[in-house]
């Protein structure tokens, strides 16, 4: 099989060699859409290949990389990042993978690793994504009788991982486009309203989640599926106490409590909430629920580090020394 290798591209100078050196040989074409570099980006990016295009930013990935795909001409596109990073021995695996490919198999899943060191909006360090897409895919039927076109694709999932190494954090960016969208359509997809919350509770200042109440207040009476309406209480909760909002917080709080599966990020609100007030005993209660009786839904933090200093803090005002300096290891026990 032959792979097209397509990449949207912007001041990746630092680190774009580091991603295209170990597969450039892997790969018969190398497609390389910029989207608006100030810096030696495209320069490098010639290096590597004649097929350098331009693409007028407007804060929309989907149709960047759309755009980058339709260059492809290969039997399968493969979909990388300047950011990514393949060693040795997985160049082999890919190696492998591209010697013995079915032509039948229509998506290829790789492992991408190192997500919790990267702070990116993952609560895992290793997980299975779509990489290598077959460019055309041919419509076929099944079954003898009641015939019908197979619908879903065929997914391999390969043992090749890949290293997200960022050198750089794209939250400021992206909280941008979320509020862009927003205010241009009223609402943002599902996966979308996730992302959203899952990225303020991993990068966002205390100004970018005040940015965001009201939308998450409204997905929050929207939403039926519960793990939708718990992320937007999640994010209105941590709202309500900056801005020490206790009408909003006790709204909030009793839908995130009201489920089966409260989240760990809810109840260490309410920790910092009464931590605020002086209540060291009542947001004891709430940080030991955070870290041992509930768990993350959008930081894993939320459900062992922070809690554990929140407790560590509230002991020491409290001058009980023992769990002070037993909740300090248990945050110095984490990486």
């Amino acid at each position: 099989m032959t792979f097209s290798l397509c990449m949207i591209v912007k001041n990746e100078a630092e680190i774009l060699r580091r991603c295209l050196d170990p597969i450039r040989d892997l790969m018969d074409e190398i497609i390389i859409v910029d989207t608006g570099s100030t810096d030696d980006t495209k320069k490098i990016a010639k290096e590597y290949t004649d097929k350098v295009y331009d693409f007028e930013w407007n804060d929309d990935f989907s149709a960047a990389r759309n755009y980058a795909f339709s260059f492809a001409t290969c039997d399968y596109i493969y979909s990388a990042d300047a950011d990514e990073v393949i060693d040795e021995k997985n160049v082999e695996r890919f190696r492998q993978l591209k010697e013995a490919l079915l032509p039948e198999v229509e998506i290829v899943q790789m492992y991408y690793t190192n997500q919790l060191e990267a702070n990116t909006t993952y609560n895992y360090d290793r997980e299975l994504r779509p990489k290598l897409y077959k460019r055309l895919r041919t419509p076929l039927w099944e079954d003898p009788l009641h015939e019908a076109v197979r619908i879903k694709p065929v997914i391999f999932d390969s043992n090749v991982e890949i290293k997200h190494c960022p050198v750089s954090v794209h939250s400021g960016r992206d909280f941008s486009i979320f509020r862009k969208i927003i205010k241009k359509d009223g609402d943002i997809s599902n996966h979308l309203a996730r992302m959203y919350a899952r990225e303020l509770f991993i990068s966002g200042s205390d100004e970018d989640f005040l940015e965001a109440k009201d939308f998450f207040r409204r997905r929050m009476d929207k939403d039926s599926e519960e793990e939708l309406v718990l992320m937007a209480a999640c994010v209105v909760i941590k709202c309500a106490r900056l801005l020490d909002d206790t009408s909003l917080m006790l709204l909030a709080s009793s839908r995130a409590l009201a489920s089966e599966h409260t989240p760990s990020e809810a109840v260490f609100e309410l920790g910092e909430y009464y931590r605020g007030r002086r209540n060291y005993k009542e947001a004891c209660m709430w940080y030991y629920n955070a870290a041992f009786e509930t768990e993350p839904l959008l930081n894993l933090k939320y459900h062992d580090s922070y809690p554990y200093l929140g407790l560590h803090i509230s002991y020491v005002i409290m001058g009980d020394r023992e769990n002070a300096a037993r909740f300090a290891n248990y945050a110095k026990d984490l990486r």
